[in-house]
């Protein structure tokens, strides 16, 4: 079993459902962090002490409040640590339910495990969690579905409004930045140019500008 986990979670009722249940795993070290920003410098100082964290656990969103951070999501915190310690299992656990999020974050950020918050998420939990130790992905049984559906079946709010804005010709820094006023989540840098480039692939779109033509000819936008 993992020995040493780092929870990324803002939730203080979630954070101790998530601490007893790897505890009663046997897991004997375990640090928590309500802020993604407070997350990476666990994760530095236990490289600094030559003693890595061997799981992260971590949502996807997390509340803004009075204290101004640099990584505000999930997403962001994973390719943060990972850059850091590119072999780190990662469990992502969140009410996101989106197929294309599920999807990205398998396959194209290769996360270890989706766990869907919900009734039987403990029990997922440690299923995730052994799954993980034997080499395996685990996605909650209510979303499996969006690793099997074709990705052009997954066009949502999310990649409407993106192309809406690049059709205005808005940057993805401009994106960026509307989103975060907006609270349209994700809404990294890193993910918008993930997502453009997803939507590429689906689309057979050559550019940017390709994309949004096609979009447009076919009445998404």
């Amino acid at each position: 079993m993992f020995k040493k986990v780092l929870i990324a979670e803002d939730f203080y009722s979630i954070n101790i459902a998530l601490i007893q249940t790897l505890e009663n795993m046997g897991v004997t070290q375990i640090e928590h962090a309500k802020y993604c920003d407070d997350a990476l410098l666990k994760a530095k100082k236990a490289l600094q002490d030559n003693s890595p964290f061997d799981l992260l656990i971590s949502d996807l969103s997390f509340e803004t409040d009075y204290r101004t951070v640099t990584i505000a999501s999930g997403e962001e915190l994973i390719a943060a640590i990972r850059l850091l310690q590119p072999s780190i299992p990662v469990l992502v656990y969140t009410v996101e339910d989106k197929s294309f999020v599920v999807k990205s974050l398998v396959e194209d950020i290769h996360v270890n495990a989706f766990v869907h918050k919900g009734r039987n998420s403990i029990s997922q939990l440690k299923t995730a969690m052994e799954t993980i130790l034997f080499g395996g992905t685990f996605v909650s049984q209510n979303l499996t579905h969006a690793l099997k559906e074709n990705a052009f079946n997954e066009i949502e709010d999310y990649d409407e409004q993106l192309l809406l804005h690049l059709s205005n010709g808005d940057t993805i820094e401009e994106i960026e930045q509307i989103f975060k006023n907006q609270n349209i989540k994700p809404n990294s840098k890193s993910y918008i140019e993930k997502r453009i480039s997803k939507l590429k692939d689906i689309f057979k779109a050559k550019t940017t500008i390709h994309l949004v033509s096609l979009a447009k000819d076919m009445g998404i936008i």
